[in-house]
């Protein structure tokens, strides 16, 4: 019988790499945290509808990347392929938006019909935060400062460049895509296949295609900045004197329009030439209509979001994965007969009642006592605590230290060994 194995772009994340998964997510919370910034949690199943209205029906994402069903009652639901949409939906649901400014984050897996690549799977992770009530530079610059001091944190911030742009108002954007259209129209059989698609359907988002011949044609294009509203133009300069005063530095991208229709005004990437063509590590901007859109009053907003594989893959390629990320245990207690298998299983417990904080592994399975310092010694574990049958019986313990060769083997009593455990093992820290 052959085995069955996971699907296609959707990967298991194994205990190697979990604790760079961990550290990420950690620092991210923290900081989203000193920020004020709050934890919300919404379903990875939604109706279809959701998506439709909020990412629109002519982008990719729903005409080909969806994964889109029908339960058994007839309803079509779609596994999220991001997740602003879904925390617009949650925020509307439940009352959180009208008259009120939110600071929020989510986490969690996202799905997109994809190729599997390095760095784009079918089923990925993001950080997400998005804000809500507030319609000023200053929030829009609140957010990108946020990232900057994130990549700081992580050691990264040397090998991503910030990437800005203005899009403008709805208004601003048909105006400049009628253009667009009509001069693309005159080199419509020189564009690339996915362009000519996009040419009546999506069209800004031929400005960021990857097509040589069509980037070529891109350069005599009309302009986007010179479609922009006043308001648009302020907002934008606003921003830039913000970023300027912070000391963050910033390239302005004509062509960065990003792939979602809801978006409005400011969007922006941080990059990085070390992943290769999954250059994006993060990405967001506006989208101040996205509320009224899904039946909500309208409510200016501005979000991000960032993939964890990619900033995993990131910290690995700068050498930014710190070496102490792996929590290895403290203590391995060896156990060799019946009699001092149960009474390592007892002392083991009496130690975690005393010593909340102790990272300790109980051999169970058996085997001699070679075979278990070999496994004490590859756990990582820095002492050794052996019990035989003579321990047992004196109701003493003996301790190695498995990473100090200076430090010599001895017994105590086993009432003292968590005050002895205490004292050890603070010494070895210091």
């Amino acid at each position: 019988m052959s085995k069955i194995q996971s699907i296609r772009g959707m990967n298991d994340i194994l205990p190697e790499q979990t604790p760079l998964w961990q550290y990420v997510e950690r620092i991210g919370a923290q900081l989203l945290a000193s920020y004020g910034y709050q934890e919300i949690r919404f379903p990875i199943l939604e109706q279809t509808e959701l998506f439709k209205r909020s990412i629109g029906e002519v982008t990719d994402i729903v005409e080909k990347e969806m994964y889109t069903f029908e339960d058994r009652n007839g309803d079509s639901l779609t596994l999220r392929p991001e997740g602003t949409a879904s925390c617009v939906r949650a925020c509307e649901q439940n009352g959180l938006l009208f008259n009120q400014t939110q600071r929020l984050w989510y986490t969690g897996p996202m799905f997109r019909h994809e190729r599997p690549q390095k760095g784009r799977l079918r089923q990925f992770h993001q950080i997400g935060v998005e804000a809500f009530g507030m319609s000023g530079p200053d929030i829009d610059a609140e957010l990108i400062l946020l990232t900057a001091r994130l990549w700081r944190a992580l050691g990264v911030i040397d090998h991503v460049v910030l990437e800005l742009n203005s899009i403008g108002s709805a208004a601003a954007r048909a105006n400049y895509k009628a253009a667009l259209v009509v001069y693309l129209q005159q080199f419509f059989e020189q564009l690339d296949a996915d362009s000519q698609r996009r040419l009546l359907t999506n069209p800004l988002r031929i400005l960021d295609s990857k097509d040589e011949n069509t980037r070529a044609i891109l350069i005599n294009a009309p302009s986007l900045s010179d479609y922009l509203d006043d308001e648009s133009k302020q907002h934008f300069q606003q921003l830039r004197d913000l970023l300027d005063g912070a000391g963050v530095r910033y390239m302005i991208n004509p062509a960065l329009v990003r792939g979602l229709d809801y978006y409005g005004k400011t969007v922006f990437e941080w990059t990085t030439d070390k992943l290769g063509a999954q250059a994006t590590v993060c990405a967001g901007g506006r989208y101040d209509g996205l509320v009224e859109q899904l039946g909500g009053k309208a409510t200016p907003a501005v979000g991000f979001g960032m993939g964890i594989e990619r900033l995993c893959l990131l910290l690995e390629a700068c050498n930014a994965v710190p070496t102490d990320i792996v929590a290895s245990p403290q203590v391995y207690i060896v156990a060799v007969g019946a009699r001092a298998e149960a009474q390592a299983v007892i002392l083991a417990e009496k130690l975690r009642d005393q010593l909340p904080l102790l990272k300790l592994i109980t051999h169970c399975g058996g085997g001699s006592f070679k075979s278990q310092f070999k496994k004490a010694d590859k756990s990582g574990a820095q002492l050794a605590l052996i019990l035989g049958d003579q321990e047992v019986e004196s109701a003493s313990i003996n301790i190695k230290w498995l990473r100090d060769e200076q430090s010599e083997q001895q017994t105590i009593a086993q009432p003292q060994l968590a005050e002895f455990l205490a004292a050890a093992l603070h010494s070895k820290t210091q």
